[in-house]
């Protein structure tokens, strides 16, 4: 008998919005269902690419071309699919991964203002036709996030960028998510911790019932 593929679920969203607390809120969810899942993140999930995590993470004097910031995501992004992702999906269980590619057109075609068609052709050279079944984007405006972010500890080499950087971020993440409504769910993060995670239970439930 034939697996059933396991569903790809990413959860996105800028500096700030909780996504740490709301994955907790996820995996317990997926608990209770008795469901099979892995927890994973981007970039990082394996060795090699935990490595390169905390080379893009990390502040250096030298400045890091954007470019090359970009190609790095996209060889953790391979690394992770090859041994972490796929595999999981292909054993039918659910995958939720801490950002995906989503990010990426936010972060580096946002933020960084790189080609949104060099992004896209790199998606396809990695991931052909994977995409994630439902993005759960956490939607926060970027000043109440950063302040949110301020309070967890050191800022990373990304947290210290300015705040026009993280407005286009959330601007390319909404411009995502309007694109493809079917794959996407735009959750307030502002609203009570309550009301977000009532939210996130319905759409995983979407999922589970399908």
């Amino acid at each position: 008998m034939t697996l059933k593929r396991g569903r790809f679920i990413t959860l996105e969203g800028g500096e700030g919005v909780g996504k740490s607390t709301n994955l907790q809120f996820v995996t317990d969810w997926l608990d209770s269902r008795g469901v099979a899942y892995l927890q994973t993140r981007e970039p990082g999930g394996t060795p090699l690419a935990e490595e390169l995590r905390e080379l893009l993470l990390s502040n250096r004097e030298e400045a890091v071309d954007p470019t090359a910031e970009l190609l790095m995501v996209f060889a953790a992004r391979a690394q992770h699919l090859a041994r972490v992702i796929e595999p999981a999906l292909a054993r039918g269980e659910w995958v939720i991964c801490d950002r995906f590619t989503d990010a990426t057109y936010a972060y580096q075609g946002g933020g960084r203002q790189l080609d949104r068609a060099l992004i896209a052709q790199l998606e396809q050279t990695v991931q052909g036709s994977l995409r994630p079944d439902r993005v759960l984007l956490l939607d926060l405006d970027p000043r109440t996030g950063l302040q949110r972010a301020a309070s967890t500890g050191a800022a990373d080499r990304f947290e210290s960028e300015q705040l026009a950087f993280f407005q286009r971020v959330r601007a390319a993440y909404l411009e995502r998510a309007e694109s493809a409504p079917e794959r996407y769910a735009v959750i307030d993060a502002a609203r009570p911790l309550e009301q977000v995670q009532q939210r996130l239970g319905d759409e995983l439930e979407k999922l589970f019932d399908d």
